[in-house]
């Protein structure tokens, strides 16, 4: 409830404290006469008995003032057509009337038919004979038509001076005395002219309306900035005071100020003009006794009753500050503890502006509409226009708490740190600002978008003005026919084959990666249907190396899987073999060596399984340091030198003579050299050579392994690096199938290369790093 009347309380204090800054001028400490509204009874009232009474317009004078030109000359001649054409025309005329008159044999008719056309005959002829001819009879038409509308409008004046005004004033010049009504009677207003105060001007002008007013003789100036510069008139009031009607200087209150202001530049503009002017002495009053009677009246009636209701109104308006201030004071959990906050809250910061703007906008309009207007409907009419106040109020009050409300969350959002600039950065605005940057990323669409756009937004504009002006018709049609169509087909080719790049895009979602997108033109659409193709490519490439991931994940676990339980299922049996009480020694030594190798072989594949898969994680270091290669390789070559000469395999060994020296971790990449030769030695086809060369190119330390292979490999040496991958698919070799990959591991960790070559059965091993 105190909400309701704390907001009561702002609005009427808000509506008396506006109206009383607008109103105040024309209401506090005046009477009627002192308003525009009164002057401009007054002014039109001067206007209107000048040009009645005073001084009328001279229809004689106005006629010698009349001018004929050249060119209305020649417009009246000629506006039937040529001289031949006019009397051929009248001849015409006149044939079927003449050949009826004898018909009917009345020779008077007759004669007098003839002699009518051979009289319009003759004057056309003078037309064209003469010019003085043609211009008096255009003098006279104009004469005809002035006098007409001088009268008209000298009888327009007498019917509006309908003022209950009596006045007597004499022409200081002729002595002439033009009296109406007794102006000894008691005034509600009275004006004195005179030399000392200035006289009554009545100035006759056809051209600008017959400017009335009048002017002290010191000081000649044009008369209606006379008459609203000086208005120094003594007043007497209702109240038989004698008041001063002091000038205002200030823009114009009401309309009659504008009207007025008006008038002063049409007088200006023809002050050229010839002018008969006649100046006035004498009083003006205005009855108090027939006053209430006229239209007058009612107005004094109706500006008290205003007066009366504003000076109320501005009390209460004095009233609730007072309470305001005094016993209900705002607080601001009638806002924050609402049950509207958090609905409000989740609006986006712009949304709140609009409503905000909406809100206060109508608060306004309601400040300065409703003591202005309502108040004066109620004053003037009937206790309905204060029901429709009433309701005009409620819906007041109910936007001015809207606005509250908003204005001091508003406030709360400010105060709270970086509330605000997280609201700014959720608005829609800021995302149409992101949107809008994000159309110009690319700036060849961007700006087609916004041409696109401008186009449409001036083509509508060009529709509109065709029912404004059919004429821009053309204008609009060559537009349309020259840039709206070629634009309009250029959106439409666009549109077209933006929607196959998305069907196309939709079909590669779905997993159709057979069709390519057609690329069209250079334009941005065509680079990124080209973009596609490329990812759809990459997509296929993807998913060809995806499901070769999975075939040898799948034959990683299975071949980790079989190494692994060959040893342990050894070890095993034989355990439960040597449970055996009645073994021999012999046995059980040979059963002891078994499990011995069995165990050392799958030690073997769990630490080379533990090594790879350090070293595919990035955990391994490294201990660089500079270490000779040639030597490194024959220490690798001498350990395997007697399992070498075992298996009958010639190795032909090309190394320099000098140092090759490379800064790699020495210990590793013994490694590598070590793998490689055991594949050779297990993996080489018996009899044959193995060649084995380490040189130095582009100062790269260059080792190759080259050897006929015993299984055949297939094409697809990649599969070679896999961990557990051997060419012993049958696996009864010892090896573990990590040889390679481990090397391969090794040499990306020294940032070198590793490759592999297979020719039939020619298999080719290279390693380089940085010497």
């Amino acid at each position: 409830m105190k909400i309701i009347i704390w907001t009561a309380l702002v609005a009427v204090f808000l509506m008396a404290l506006l109206s009383f800054v607008e109103e105040s001028p024309r209401y506090i400490g005046k009477d009627y006469v002192e308003v525009n509204d009164f002057k401009w009874e007054m002014w039109r009232f001067y206007e209107n008995i000048g040009a009645a009474v005073l001084n009328p317009p001279d229809i004689e004078a106005e006629k010698k003032r009349i001018t004929v030109t050249r060119s209305e000359i020649e417009e009246h001649r000629t506006y039937y057509g040529t001289l031949s054409e006019q009397v051929g025309n009248i001849e015409e005329q006149y044939v079927e009337r003449i050949a009826d008159a004898e018909a009917g044999k009345s020779e008077k008719l007759k004669a007098n038919l003839i002699a009518e056309r051979d009289a319009k005959i003759e004057d056309i002829r003078k037309n064209f004979e003469s010019d003085a001819h043609v211009e008096a009879k255009v003098r006279a038409s104009k004469e005809k038509q002035l006098e007409e509308e001088l009268q008209q409008y000298i009888q327009n004046a007498r019917e509006r001076l309908t003022f209950p005004v009596s006045y007597e004033l004499t022409d200081i010049e002729t002595g002439e005395t033009f009296t109406s009504g007794n102006v000894d009677a008691a005034a509600y207003y009275k004006k004195i002219f005179n030399a000392k105060e200035g006289y009554l001007r009545a100035e006759t002008n056809w051209e600008s309306n017959y400017n009335i007013d009048y002017y002290p003789p010191e000081d000649y100036r044009s008369s209606t900035s006379v008459f609203l510069d000086r208005v120094a008139t003594e007043v007497t009031s209702s109240t038989g005071e004698v008041i001063e009607a002091v000038p205002e200087h200030n823009q114009p209150e009401t309309e009659t100020d504008l009207a007025v202001s008006k008038h002063k530049e049409n007088t200006a503009s023809n002050s050229n003009q010839p002018q008969a002017v006649k100046n006035f002495e004498g009083t003006v009053v205005v009855p108090k006794d027939v006053l209430m009677e006229s239209s007058l009246g009612n107005d004094i009636t109706r500006y008290n009753k205003e007066k009366l209701a504003l000076y109320i109104f501005w009390g209460l308006g004095i009233l609730s500050l007072i309470v305001l201030l005094a016993a209900i004071r705002f607080k601001k959990e009638w806002v924050t503890m609402s049950r509207f906050t958090t609905r409000y809250d989740q609006l986006k910061l712009d949304l709140k502006a609009a409503l905000l703007i909406i809100s206060g906008g109508i608060v306004l309009m309601f400040v300065f509409s409703l003591p202005y207007r309502y108040i004066r409907l109620v004053v003037q009419y009937n206790i309905e226009y204060g029901v429709l106040l009433v309701g005009m109020f409620s819906i007041f009050l109910c936007f001015l708490w809207v606005s509250v409300f908003q204005l001091v969350l508003l406030i709360e959002t400010v105060k709270m740190e970086g509330k605000l600039e997280q609201e700014i950065k959720d608005s829609y605005s800021a995302k149409f600002v992101l949107a809008m940057q994000g159309m110009f990323l690319n700036r060849k669409i961007g700006t087609q978008m916004f041409i696109l756009l401008i186009g449409f937004f001036l083509a509508g504009i060009g529709f509109v003005t065709i029912f404004i002006d059919p004429i821009f018709i053309i204008m609009y049609t060559v537009c349309v026919l020259f840039l709206g169509l070629p634009v309009l087909y250029i959106f439409v080719r666009r549109a077209a084959y933006l929607n196959h790049i998305m069907a196309a895009t939709e079909a590669m979602a779905d997993g159709r990666l057979h069709k390519e997108i057609e690329i069209e033109g250079k334009s941005p659409l065509a680079k990124h249907a080209k973009n596609l193709n490329n990812l759809r490519e990459g997509v296929r490439d993807s998913m060809s190396e995806q499901a070769k991931s999975e075939r040898l994940k799948t034959e990683l676990i299975t071949n980790v899987s079989h190494d692994l339980r060959t040893p342990l299922t050894s070890i095993i049996t034989y355990t439960d073999l040597l449970k055996n009480e009645d073994l021999t020694v012999e046995e059980r030594t040979k059963y002891v060596d078994v499990l011995d190798k069995k165990s050392q072989r799958l030690k073997t594949l769990i630490e080379d399984l533990f090594e790879v898969s350090k070293m595919a994680s990035g955990n391994l270091e490294l201990q660089r340091q500079r270490v000779d290669l040639a030597q490194l390789l024959q220490q690798a070559l001498a350990e395997h030198e007697e399992e070498i000469s075992k298996i009958g395999l010639d190795f032909r060994v090309t190394m320099p003579d000098s140092e090759l020296l490379a800064y790699v971790d020495g210990k590793r990449w013994w490694r590598v050299l070590d793998n490689l030769i055991v594949n050779a030695i297990k993996y080489t086809l018996p009899g044959t050579r193995v060649y084995i060369t380490l040189r130095k190119v582009e100062g790269r330390a260059e080792f190759v392994v080259k050897n006929v292979t015993k299984y055949e490999l297939g094409e697809n040496t990649d599969e070679l690096f896999e961990r557990f991958k051997r060419a012993d698919t049958s696996r009864h070799t010892d090896g573990s199938g990590l040889g390679l990959a481990i090397a391969q591991s090794i040499v990306d960790l020294h940032n070198g290369n590793m490759t592999i070559e297979v020719d039939g059965d020619l298999f080719k091993v290279t390693v380089s790093v940085v010497a």
